[in-house]
C-alpha cells in the first residue's frame, strides 16, 4: 500500500492526528510533500521507518519525502538542471526518488514524491508561473525515462493541476486561474502519451471528483467545493499491479490534519 500526502508541515500534521491515521491505515509507504522539516525531526516523527528526505533551501518551504517500511536500496535528490549549474532555491525540496526493496525475490519500486510549484496568476507575479513551467519540463524529460524503466515506478505528490473538468468544482469560475489553464493541463495530457496511468482517475470513475484539495477558509470542505491536485502515476510495468484507489477524505472538517487529503493506491507486486 502507498500512500501520498501533503502534509502542509510534518509538525502541525501530528499534532492534528495523522499518527493516528497512519496507524489505522498502515501504509507499507508514504510520499510526503510540504514536509517543512530536516532530517532529524523527520525520524523522530517516522521512528521505524527507513527514510529518504529532501528539504527546501527555503526555510518553512516545500520538502518532500519518501518513508517506506521495507528497506530504501538507492536515492537520488531532485532533477537534473538543464545545462548543469546550481539548483534554483525555489526549485528545492520538490523531488525525491528512492528505490525501495520489495519483500522476497520481488525486486525494487522507484518511489517519487513530488511538490510541483503552484503559480499564481495575479499582476507581478509572472515569474512564479515561469518557474512552474520550467519545472514541469523538466518532470516531462524525467518521466520519459522512468516511463520505459524495467522496473515498476510510482511518481505521486501534489501535482498542483487540476486536470479536467471532473477534477474541480468550480471549473468556469476557475477558468484563468493557476491550477486549470490550458497550458498546465497539457503537461498532464503528456504524460499520459509517455505512458503514465492517473491511477486515481483510472480507479475513481469519470467524476466529478474525488478532489483531494479543499482550502481551509469558509464552507469549503463542507460543500465539497475542492480540487484533485494530489495524485499517482504508474508506469507501463507497475499500473496493472493496482488493484484500487481511495482519497481519505476526513470525516468532518474538525479532524482534517492538512488541507489535503491522502491518496491510497493498493498494489499486488
Amino acid at each position: 500500500m502507498v500512500a501520498t500526502a501533503n502534509v502542509n508541515g510534518i509538525r502541525a500534521a501530528f499534532r492534528r492526528g495523522m499518527d493516528t491515521w497512519i496507524a489505522a491505515r498502515t501504509p507499507d509507504v508514504l510520499l510526503l510533500q510540504e514536509v517543512r522539516a530536516p532530517q532529524e525531526v523527520v525520524e523522530k516523527y517516522l521512528d521505524g521507518w527507513h527514510v529518504a528526505n529532501l528539504g527546501s533551501e527555503i526555510k518553512g518551504r516545500a520538502g518532500v519525502l519518501v518513508a517506506s517500511r521495507h528497506p530504501i536500496a538507492g536515492i537520488r535528490r531532485g532533477l537534473p538542471v538543464p545545462g548543469g549549474g546550481a539548483e534554483a532555491h525555489v526549485d528545492t525540496g520538490r523531488w525525491i526518488e528512492a528505490d525501495i526493496t520489495l519483500p522476497g525475490d520481488a525486486g525494487t519500486l522507484t518511489a517519487v514524491s513530488t511538490y510541483q510549484h503552484s503559480g499564481s496568476t495575479k499582476p507581478g507575479e509572472e515569474a512564479t508561473m515561469e518557474a512552474k513551467y520550467a519545472y514541469l519540463e523538466r518532470t516531462t524529460t524525467r518521466l520519459a525515462e522512468l516511463a520505459v524503466a524495467p522496473a515498476p515506478a510510482v511518481v505521486a505528490g501534489d501535482i498542483n493541476i487540476a486536470h479536467t473538468r471532473a477534477d474541480i468544482k468550480n471549473w468556469k469560475g476557475n477558468l484563468n486561474s493557476a491550477g486549470f489553464l490550458p497550458a498546465e493541463r497539457a503537461h498532464l495530457d503528456r504524460w499520459a502519451e509517455l505512458g503514465w496511468t492517473d491511477l486515481g482517475r483510472a480507479h475513481g470513475g469519470d467524476g466529478p471528483g474525488p478532489y483531494t484539495w479543499w482550502s481551509w477558509r469558509g464552507k469549503a470542505f463542507d460543500n465539497d467545493a475542492g480540487w484533485r491536485i494530489d495524485y499517482q502515476y504508474a508506469n507501463p510495468v507497475l499500473a496493472p499491479a493496482c488493484r484500487k484507489v481511495e482519497v481519505d477524505r476526513a470525516p468532518s472538517y474538525a479532524e482534517r490534519w492538512s488541507d489535503h487529503a491522502a491518496v491510497v493506491a493498493v498494489y499486488d507486486l
